[in-house]
């Protein structure tokens, strides 16, 4: 099976090293973001309703969907999406896939996300790491859209959120206001938003009847070591320390021929 998506722009790679995000229009096209969106609904009715963390109230979600369902494994494993995370991250020869995921946001159940980084939990050596977060449906920017604090990427490693209530990046770094917040975004179903891992971003609640539904998968640069940071994702894998993360659940994904 074979996903169409597009090539970043150069346009886009640039404004993505820029800012630490990006937006790109109709990565995947309409058609096949609503086959996605037909098998999404059929994951996210069977989860469970835990809100036992500060992530669960945020938002929902069913991890791995590329191990578990063909088709959003082809997207993952595509090799024009290994081809534009390369890009963006630029300096790295290829990606590994690091988690997959179907996010849902539903009103009324889920508050805002708050702002935070995706790195600090990471046991890589290395941060060249960035989330395509694509959207299933249409998701006005009332139904919680991502917005990131623009350039925030520069500024390193900035701590761990969602460890307990008022810890988001915001109340660590009050400094952080003094960048500029990006526009609220309304995405078409096959847009996607882009964020470096170590871009500061959040969205607010859902504030429509309908749930916001979203598919995310996260590269990692491809020769990233493993710092045996404890990790639920990485733990009792068997990977060494100071290598790289040579196991089947973090697959180099080939880029093939020339860029399409």
């Amino acid at each position: 099976m074979e996903i169409p998506v597009r090539q970043v722009t150069d346009d886009e790679a640039a404004f993505f090293g820029e800012h630490g995000w990006v937006r790109l229009g109709r990565l995947i096209d309409p058609g096949t973001a609503a086959a996605l969106r037909e098998r999404a609904t059929g994951f996210l009715n069977g989860r469970s309703r835990s809100h036992e963390t500060l992530v669960d109230e945020a938002f929902g979600q069913s991890r791995d969907i590329a191990a578990s369902d063909e088709m959003f494994g082809a997207l993952t494993a595509s090799p024009q999406m290994g081809r534009n995370a390369v890009r963006l991250l630029r300096g790295v020869r290829a990606v590994r896939v690091q988690v997959t995921n179907l996010l849902v946001k539903e009103a009324g159940e889920h508050g805002a996300t708050e702002f935070h980084q995706d790195f600090p939990w990471m046991p890589m050596d290395r941060s060249a790491m960035l989330t395509v977060w694509l959207a299933l449906a249409d998701v006005p920017a009332d139904m919680g859209s991502l917005r990131f604090y623009d350039r925030s990427h520069r500024y390193g490693l900035l701590g761990r959120s969602f460890t307990r209530p008022g810890d988001d990046q915001l109340t660590q770094h009050p400094w952080l206001k003094e960048l500029e917040l990006s526009p609220p975004l309304d995405l078409k179903a096959g847009d996607a938003t882009v964020h470096h891992a170590l871009t500061v971003h959040g969205a607010p609640a859902n504030r429509r009847d309908s749930p916001r539904l979203s598919f995310t998968v996260t590269y990692f640069d491809a020769d990233a070591l493993y710092t045996g940071l404890p990790y639920r994702q990485t733990d009792g894998l068997g990977l060494e320390v100071n290598r790289p993360f040579e196991h089947e659940r973090f697959p180099v994904v080939s880029l093939g021929g020339q860029d399409a």
